[in-house]
């Protein structure tokens, strides 16, 4: 059987990160990666450049803001089949939600995953315009995998969810209590979620560590690990069995000019 590895990644401006993302999947061997932050129209998004890399690419953006992508390894997996472009049914400009699904090279149909990938909206501050807009995100966003589950059971979200679903995901949670991030609410949509039949890889298999994907790019957060978990790989149910290894790469947080998210990645035995 077939062994994966899928990863999710803030790039923060696919235009600035391209090279280190192009070292990293060249290290790593990622076979499939949800990009957020690539703030690109699509005339602009660089395909070319990655398939060069040997990677197949479905994506959706916009200008300076948001935009998400879907890239497949191409040595080891089919291109993306059955794309969702942005939220069905769900009347929103913001370029936050792609979906694909996937199949390695050679395998069966039944060893297919259906890949989400999102860019959860940040929030603000608890009570704005922007955080409403959140928690109706969230609703729909549930709404959808919901849907998506019934139909692929095999199922993986990945993406900036900007929540950090617990106190053991903040660095220091009284100083971060009720604010945007970590507020009751959100770690109320999270769990949400997770009812759906999805489980938090990462803290499935590393349940007492103290890690974080996200370092503030002031205060020398990274060098004093003052950090959030909020970039997440959820894994159905059934492809729990599957679920081998859930890591967070913080190794592009130490290259010049990074992305002030980290990559995080779940490998499964398809």
């Amino acid at each position: 059987m077939p062994k994966i590895t899928l990863a999710s990644w803030n790039v923060n401006s696919l235009k600035v990160r391209l090279p280190q993302l192009i070292d990293w999947l060249d290290a790593t061997k990622t076979d499939a990666v949800v990009l957020q932050e690539t703030k690109l129209t699509d005339d602009a998004f660089p395909a070319g450049m990655l398939a060069a890399a040997g990677y197949d690419a479905v994506f959706t953006g916009q200008k300076t803001y948001n935009g998400v992508a879907l890239l497949t390894r191409r040595e080891t997996m089919e291109p993306p089949a059955q794309p969702d472009l942005n939220m069905p049914g769900y009347p929103d400009e913001q370029k936050r939600l792609i979906a694909a699904t996937l199949r390695p090279r050679g395998a069966s149909d039944g060893s297919t995953v259906r890949f989400v990938g999102a860019y959860f909206p940040n929030g603000m501050s608890p009570g704005s315009w922007k955080y409403l807009y959140k928690l109706d995100w969230l609703r729909s966003l549930r709404a959808y995998l919901r849907d998506s589950l019934a139909s692929s059971p095999r199922l993986v979200l990945g993406g900036d969810f900007n929540i950090a679903p617990a106190d053991i995901d903040v660095w220091d949670p009284a100083g971060w209590s009720e604010g945007v991030l970590v507020s009751p609410p959100e770690r109320a949509a999270f769990e949400g979620l997770l009812s759906l039949g999805l489980i938090d890889s990462f803290r499935t298999l590393h349940p007492k560590d103290e890690a974080y994907s996200w370092w503030d790019y002031r205060f020398r957060a990274f060098e004093n690990n003052h950090g959030l978990r909020i970039d997440h790989l959820l894994v159905s149910e059934a492809l729990k069995p599957a679920l081998s290894d859930a890591r967070i790469d913080e190794t592009p947080r130490s290259n010049p000019q990074p992305s002030d998210h980290a990559p995080v990645t779940v490998t499964l035995t398809v």
